[in-house]
């Protein structure tokens, strides 16, 4: 009989949650089959079959969280499969896990759907094997289980819609139908990112300093290279500005070990990008910004952002961030008080820019794009102080391009 326990899908995870189990007891299965889908705080992956054989019993019931190294199923190993080494292997090291894109069941019962499409089917309990997949070779999409649901609910609508009128027809007009409360399922990347932003705000002193900076000669710099054929966002300019000014400030690029006394002063500056995606808050991290240019920022930072919506992130892609950062803007946020992301010292928010009135030097009035910043910090590690003169510093960078520029060269 072949264990199968939760083992680290390799971005330092200490435990999952069980979303679905892919087969049931008694189902015939092949190595490499996808047996059970589990949630990180991080991502959605799937645990495949180490050998070839029967399901025996499924041992933790779904939306449980359990440990690494914890068993989860148990698999009968049929004889003369070819697999029986890999199998005893498996007792002792654990199978590689595969990062979902889309998931394949083999066997007799062969579905194929995006881990996103089924967790809308479970959320609305729909049975997805009765759902008609429309997508490449049979494969079931969001439209389709929408569609499915739609149906159903048209088909209730007119059986409901009956009863009605027969109700009616027999029950006094005073008599009202008290309304039903609705739910959401607190599952999932949900139930994570709740239990991370519990563990921040638990764990480290909040304090959120803000400032507004002069936007007017980026966005202008920045149409001026788009007219030359190169659009870079502003976002990949606040990351290099960031980068010169944690070198200015590295208190600001740091983890605090309280068990050993020490503040560690990162070396390497992986910027966290904060991503509103389908499945939750997901923050992909842009390793080494320091040592790409401002296009290959902004490229990689633009594939990290679509890998993040589609669910297709890397274990690796998705740990290591020695600061984050979060545009709100485009959603048009004023301010915030971010949270940050434990370990790290810091969390930046950019918010909505705006055209104002500033009253210059020379007491004179002017129209400037103004944008909002609110920056939240671990004041264990830093203070009031110098949270302000980072900020300033990224200012004076960000108000400034040619000064940037010369950081960069």
């Amino acid at each position: 009989m072949l264990e199968v326990k939760l083992h680290d899908i390799g971005e330092g995870m200490t435990e999952a949650e069980i979303l679905h189990y892919l087969v049931k007891p008694g189902d015939s299965v092949v190595a490499d089959q996808a047996l059970v889908e589990v949630q990180t705080d991080k991502m959605v992956a799937e645990l495949p079959s180490p050998a070839t054989g029967i399901v025996k019993e499924l041992l933790i019931d779904t939306a449980s969280t359990v440990g690494v190294g914890t068993t989860i199923l148990l698999i009968e190993v049929e004889n003369g499969s070819g697999r029986a080494e890999e199998a005893t292997a498996a007792k002792t090291a654990p199978a590689e896990t595969k990062k979902i894109d889309v998931t394949t069941f083999k066997g007799p019962h062969r579905i194929m759907a995006a881990p996103y499409t089924r967790k809308i089917a479970r959320e609305n309990g729909v049975d997805i094997t009765r759902v008609s997949g429309t997508g490449p070779a049979g494969r079931i999409l969001e439209e389709d289980v929408y569609r499915f649901m739609e149906e159903g609910n048209n088909q209730i609508s007119a059986v409901l819609e009956t009863a009605a009128t027969d109700t009616l027809q027999s029950t006094p007009a005073a008599i009202a139908t008290p309304a039903v409360a609705e739910s959401i399922p607190f599952t999932g990347i949900r139930k994570q990112i709740a239990k991370k932003m519990t563990q921040s705000l638990t764990t480290i002193p909040h304090v959120t300093h803000f400032e507004e900076i002069d936007m007017t000669n980026l966005l202008a710099l920045r149409e001026e290279l788009k007219a030359e054929g190169a659009s870079i966002s502003a976002v990949a300019f606040f990351i290099k500005a960031l980068v010169v000014a944690l070198k200015d400030f590295p208190v600001f690029n740091a983890k605090l070990d309280e068990e050993n006394g020490v503040i560690i002063l990162e070396k390497e500056y992986h910027i966290g990008l904060a991503v509103d995606s389908t499945l939750g808050l997901i923050v992909p991290v842009l390793k080494n910004a320091h040592k790409k240019t401002l296009l290959e920022v902004n490229t990689e930072m633009k594939e990290l952002n679509e890998k993040a919506r589609l669910g297709t992130l890397s274990g690796n892609e998705m740990r290591g961030g020695t600061m984050t950062i979060t545009n709100v803007g485009p959603l048009g946020s004023t301010g915030a008080t971010p949270i940050i992301n434990h370990p790290e010292t810091a969390i930046i928010a950019f918010h909505k820019t705006k055209k104002c009135a500033v009253v210059t030097d020379d007491d004179e009035i002017v129209i400037r794009s103004m944008m909002n910043i609110s920056m939240s910090f671990d004041h264990r590690v830093a203070d009031g102080a110098t949270a302000v003169a980072f900020t300033n510093r990224f200012a004076e960078l960000i108000e400034n391009p040619k000064k940037l520029w010369l950081e960069l060269i």
